[in-house]
């Protein structure tokens, strides 16, 4: 009897693990499909006309879990302003909101995540935090000048950093937007092989 219950319950736990593993890669392939479909609209893309004719998709890396982390959040006092610097070397106002720490194949990382001052007055904005980041991809695999990641307030200790929803800003399609620099604290010293790769599929 105890055996049979044994077998039941390893049974049950890879069936849920196989159900959230499904459940994982859809909602990455709906963020995926997501994004695709902004570049194809001609008022949202960074795309010329021509580049939108053609567009048949964002190339991915493969979805892999491992990249979906779950950090200790630290959220810091006030510190007064930080001004981002720009692509087209301006400055973008934020707070430095919070510290991720975590850790990833036995090494731990920390990273700095803003909060817009432009965006935060906007109520659909209010609770969106941003993560610019570097890593040992760039310039290689992925754009050289790094890619973001999009977050919401957490609501306790932690926030989950899904790179497998790491994006590529509009300037590694166009010249012509001025585009946050990630700043040095958010040099990654690891390969993120995992979300947006840097060329277009033509």
């Amino acid at each position: 009897m105890k055996k049979k219950f044994f077998l039941l319950s390893i049974a049950f736990v890879c069936s849920t693990a196989f159900s959230f593993a499904q459940d994982y890669e859809k909602s990455i392939r709906d963020f995926q499909k997501e994004l695709n479909e902004e570049y194809k609209n001609p008022e949202e893309s960074p795309l010329t006309e021509k580049e939108i004719k053609a567009f048949e998709g964002l190339p991915f890396f493969p979805v892999d879990e491992k990249y979906r982390v779950v950090a200790k959040f630290e959220k810091l006092p006030p510190q007064g302003l930080f001004q981002m610097k720009t692509t087209a070397n301006q400055l973008q106002d934020y707070d430095i909101y919070g510290v991720a720490t975590f850790t990833f194949e036995g090494k731990e990382y920390q990273l700095h995540i803003y909060q817009s001052h432009r965006l935060r007055t906007q109520e659909k904005y209010k609770d969106y935090l941003f993560l610019p980041f570097t890593d040992l991809t760039n310039g290689s695999e992925t754009y050289g000048g790094g890619r973001y990641l999009d977050l919401t307030i957490p609501a306790g200790d932690t926030i989950v950093l899904d790179f497998n929803k790491a994006y590529n800003p509009y300037c590694a399609y166009a010249s012509k937007y001025s585009c946050p620099i990630p700043p040095k604290e958010n040099d990654l010293k690891l390969a993120v092989r995992a979300g947006v790769t840097y060329s277009l599929k033509k």
